[in-house]
């Protein structure tokens, strides 16, 4: 199926600082792979036929990596100035969004899932179904927006970060949408930053639901990088990834490559 897709890269990622005091948040390292390239090679191995990057922080970085990368001639970067938010950023470049399906996510989430199912779930959707949610079972579901699905698989309430949740179900800030999507986002109140907090509690009813069951984790935090250091074994990746990532530590300062190397390590985040 034909699709494209949105990477969200602009943040400044401080809760994990130091690390991002060197690298923007996209471009952290776990198992000696930045975060955007686990994104990457999945969605160009599906058939994405473009895919666009918002950037801010470091910027700079952001670009040069993606310099390196085989799929370059098929991403698409745009600066902001300022940041936008999410569906700030969607409406931004709505015209990207034409006749394919898009799938948009936060390039610092870590996420391992059968791009294909996804996408069929989209399309297989209910009729009154806007888009489609990536949602995940989380171990804390305090810190998380947690969803509740009706029996046909669309969001029937929404509890974010409550003290005592109703379940474990997750919202994982993924997504599949269309051009009905932005259609409903120029109804919504103004000024709209944020898709989870100001759009979706909006769209009760009208947003189906896919559940990711393989592996799904925020790396929001120090604490979450170390985990996923712990938990996540990188699948099969594309021989030239380790050069990649060789390639854009070699045009980096000496002071910044071993503020990386070391950081790196002591987040737990593997070599």
């Amino acid at each position: 199926m034909a699709f494209d897709a949105i990477l969200l890269a602009a943040g400044y990622g401080t809760r994990l600082r130091p690390l991002t005091e060197v690298l923007p948040k996209c471009l952290v390292p776990i198992h000696g792979r930045p975060l955007i390239d686990y994104w990457l090679e999945p969605l160009f191995a599906a058939g994405a036929e473009r895919v666009l990057v918002n950037t801010h922080y470091k910027a700079d970085l952001v670009e040069k990596y993606l310099e390196l990368t085989p799929w370059r001639a098929q991403i698409e970067i745009i600066y902001e100035d300022a940041l936008l938010g999410t569906a700030g950023t969607l409406m931004a470049n709505q015209a990207f969004v034409g006749g394919n399906p898009c799938l948009l996510a936060h390039a610092d989430n870590l996420s391992i899932f059968s791009v294909s199912e996804f996408l069929n779930a989209h399309d297989q959707r209910p009729e009154a179904a806007l888009l489609t949610m990536m949602t995940f079972t989380t171990t804390d579901p305090q810190s998380c927006g947690i969803v509740v699905t009706d029996d046909e698989g669309l969001v029937a309430e929404f509890h974010e970060k409550v003290e005592d949740p109703p379940g474990r179900l997750a919202n994982g800030a993924v997504f599949v949408i269309d051009r009905s999507l932005i259609g409903a986002i120029e109804l919504m109140p103004s000024p709209v930053v944020e898709l989870s907090t100001d759009v979706l509690p909006h769209l009760i009813g009208r947003i189906f639901t896919w559940e990711n069951r393989f592996y799904h984790r925020d790396i929001g935090s120090l604490a979450s990088l170390a985990e996923a250091g712990q938990d996540f074994t990188p699948p099969v990746q594309d021989s030239s990834a380790d050069e990649r990532w060789e390639g854009f530590m070699a045009t980096l300062p000496v002071a910044d490559r071993a503020a990386i190397a070391n950081l790196t390590v002591a987040a737990g985040a593997g070599e």
